[in-house]
């Protein structure tokens, strides 16, 4: 089993797969590297991705009948990647922000910062959520620019007990060396929880977990890597698939 908790492979419904076909195509890639199970997380956005746990719930069903229309043997199921900001305050307490499943007995949110900054007192809402009983995943922070110049920045929010998701291909260096050396540096000082694709597009943005678990292995050895790349993620997500 391999598990990717978090690409973006719905088609149509923000910058990941652009239609079907190459939602389709993702999908073969994916079960290629040996991807069983994968989360779909598309983005919510408020005025860039205005979507809603209704329309990625559409969005699933219609993709899901499209992979047994093909024959492609790759179970999914959706959440989101959720933007920073104010309305997540709204929106969460409501059930309108789709989670991704369970860490401890709490609801896990995939929350994403921007990547040119950690924003001023985004503790405050990740201590506000996990008071709520949701538990904040801190999307690809190796990429994120406040954090590749001061890995400090993280520091608060793993304090509170917020949860991390590796790029896998930053640890092969797709994004740099200086978003390579934070990534190792998170799997090193086991900091991070979960690898993850964050897979985008055919061209150069595809779910492949493969190669980083092999460079998480180099790092930190096989099983160590292996609770990165599938153990945790399934951990996570084991009740949204059983659910659906």
């Amino acid at each position: 089993m391999s598990v990717d908790i978090h690409n973006h492979l719905l088609p149509g419904i923000d910058d990941g797969a652009a239609d079907m076909a190459e939602a389709l195509a993702l999908a073969r890639l994916a079960v290629a590297d040996g991807i069983t199970h994968l989360l779909c997380t598309p983005h919510i956005h408020p005025g860039l991705y205005d979507n809603t746990a209704e329309g990625i719930a559409a969005a699933l069903d219609a993709y899901r009948a499209a992979l047994e229309r093909e024959g492609i043997a790759l179970a999914v199921a959706a959440a989101a990647e959720v933007r920073f900001g104010l309305e997540v305050m709204t929106q969460a307490p409501q059930g309108g922000l789709p989670m991704m499943g369970e860490w401890n007995g709490q609801a896990v949110l995939l929350l994403e910062f921007p990547h040119t900054e950690v924003p001023f007192g985004a503790e405050r809402l990740t201590e506000w959520l996990i008071d709520r009983d949701i538990r904040p995943m801190i999307a690809h922070p190796e990429r994120n620019r406040d954090i590749i110049n001061d890995v400090g920045r993280l520091g608060p929010f793993l304090s509170q007990g917020c949860l991390t998701q590796v790029t896998a291909s930053a640890l092969t260096g797709q994004f740099g060396p200086a978003s390579r050396q934070r990534a190792e540096q998170l799997v090193i000082d086991g900091q991070a929880t979960c690898l993850a694709s964050d897979a985008h597009n055919t061209r150069n943005r595809t779910p492949c977990l493969s190669q980083g678990t092999r460079a998480a292995a180099d790092l930190i050895g096989r099983e160590a890597a292996q609770t990165l790349s599938q153990d945790n993620p399934w951990r996570i997500v084991e009740r949204a698939f059983a659910a659906g």
